[in-house]
């Protein structure tokens, strides 16, 4: 007997089917279309479900991890600004003791930046050409300028003599040092007071015998690696 469908629709769709049993009767079996439509449908929300709560828990799982990450570079960070304010302050005391070695030997360079004048006048210069160099008992005040020549014929003035009185103060707390030392020079005898940082940044104002001053404000370097081109001295 062939298979029949009746269906009404929107509301029943039925399956008539014939199946010969063993006593070679005939059985009729009837599928409720709806209801294969509704165990199929909570068959398929019921994977849905599991598969958003594995998402949602997916999802809080990831962002836990994330927020433990942040966490962890957050701390990393902090140590990292910690590590780099060690390693800058051992580099600090490191020059210290370098520069207190060259202040104490009367070996090094002010490399100047900058002149000032008594008034406040500050204005950039030439570094290789204003300068004031100690050499063990030798020093030498230096100031130039790239367009003209002066009395040193580097624009400037050259004055070179022997040192006298020196002074070196150590302020191991502030990581500075303040050294006052006196120079008789071919051009009169002059007195300068430096003030020199970790860093090697420095200041010296030097006085003479009449009411001016002037200050060279730069670095302190190490005579061989400096490259101040001195003039002739001055007369």
């Amino acid at each position: 007997m062939p298979n029949t469908i009746f269906c009404v629709p929107g509301l029943v769709c039925n399956l008539h089917y014939t199946d010969r049993t063993k006593n070679r009767g005939y059985e009729t079996h009837i599928i409720d279309f709806n209801y294969v439509r509704f165990h199929q449908t909570t068959k398929i929300n019921y994977k849905l479900m599991k598969i958003i709560k594995f998402k949602t828990v997916s999802l809080f799982w990831i962002m836990g991890l994330l927020c433990i990450s942040l966490n962890i570079n957050s701390q990393e960070r902090k140590l990292t600004r910690q590590e780099l304010k060690e390693v800058r302050k051992a580099q600090l005391e490191a020059n210290y003791r370098a520069i207190d070695s060259l202040l104490n030997a009367k070996s090094f360079v002010l490399v100047a930046d900058y002149l000032q004048n008594r008034y406040g006048d500050r204005i950039i210069v030439t570094p290789t050409l204003n300068f004031i160099k100690l050499n063990t008992n030798n020093g030498i005040l230096q100031t130039g300028s790239n367009w003209s020549m002066g009395s040193n014929n580097v624009g400037g003035v050259t004055a070179e003599g022997s040192i006298g009185k020196y002074e070196l103060f150590r302020d191991p707390k502030r990581l500075n040092f303040t050294l006052q030392f006196s120079l008789l020079t071919n051009l009169g005898f002059y007195d300068v007071q430096m003030i020199v940082s970790a860093d090697a940044s420095a200041r010296a104002t030097i006085t003479g015998m009449g009411r001016g001053k002037l200050t060279w404000e730069g670095r302190l370097e190490t005579i061989e690696n400096s490259r101040v081109f001195k003039g002739q001295n001055s007369i």
